[in-house]
């Protein structure tokens, strides 16, 4: 697996599972991770290995987000049956998708902020995969999933719960809080083909896990979700999909929440207000 982040300066970084380099070290016409996404896509992203210095050990660094801004940010909802009857939901026969501000990433460790409690007392956190794209599309088929996706994140994703019980139209609202989604500090690349059907996404508060399941019991998997948003508006490198979670846990502050993604990453920040 091959890591695309960056420093909590910006510097843009390159690595594996021994460290990091400077990306322009490897990639000399490169500034910034979004410029690296496009190679990320087609597989022609170089290696750790060409760089002339030895890579530096994550635990050396201190990460910001991997991207300065993300595009779009599209959140999708229900997409493990079992977390639908949870929430007394029923199956949706389509993708279930909202979108989030620009406004609403924090960066790698939070924190994660809760609104005053005269807005909402019951928020929620939710461990996710992240699927970043790499391409400018449209019309993508599902076949074609891995030429357009740059790699993935763990994301945890926030709610309201209440303000969204009171009026489901109130989603938008539920979901935009200042650091209401914390991306993991690192994209994964994966050199070879991704089985992400097998691959489990673990919601953790405090150490306790709260919700699992495997990528294979979505009710959409991430290359349908592409696809079905790539039939509605262009695609663009750095939009991001959340891809929905196996459920959700109350926070509060003084937690630790974690969001686990087998083979990707971890995500994780503490809770405050």
């Amino acid at each position: 697996m091959k890591y695309l982040a960056r420093t909590a300066t910006g510097d843009a970084l390159l690595g594996n599972d021994d460290g990091y380099v400077r990306l322009d070290a490897v990639e000399p016409d490169l500034d910034s991770v979004r410029e690296a996404l496009p190679r990320a896509a087609d597989g022609t992203l170089g290696d750790v290995a060409d760089a002339p210095a030895d890579p530096v050990p994550a635990e050396d660094l201190t990460f910001g987000p991997p991207l300065a801004e993300f595009g779009k940010l599209w959140g999708i909802g229900l997409n493990y049956e079992e977390h639908a009857g949870d929430l007394d939901e029923q199956r949706p026969e389509e993708p279930a998708s909202f979108m989030k501000p620009s406004t609403v990433p924090t960066g790698p460790g939070g924190p994660i902020r809760l609104p005053p409690e005269s807005q909402s007392e019951h928020v929620t956190a939710e461990a996710e995969l992240g699927v970043v794209m790499g391409r400018t599309c449209r019309n993508v088929d599902e076949a074609d999933f891995e030429d357009v996706v740059a790699g993935f994140l763990p994301v945890v994703d926030m709610t309201a719960e209440d303000v969204l019980q009171r009026n489901p139209r109130f989603l938008t609202r539920a979901k935009s809080y200042d650091t209401f989604l914390v991306p993991g500090a690192a994209l994964a690349v994966p050199e070879e083909p991704l089985d992400l059907a097998s691959l489990s996404v673990r919601t953790e508060v405090n150490g306790s896990v709260e919700a699992e399941n495997e990528i294979r019991n979505m009710l959409f998997p991430p290359a349908e979700i592409v696809s079905f948003h790539s039939d509605v508006m262009t695609l663009e490198p750095g939009d991001l999909f959340s891809t929905g979670t196996p459920g959700a846990a109350h926070i509060e502050p003084g937690d630790d929440v974690r969001a686990v993604v087998e083979s990707v990453g971890v995500a994780e920040a503490p809770v405050t207000r």
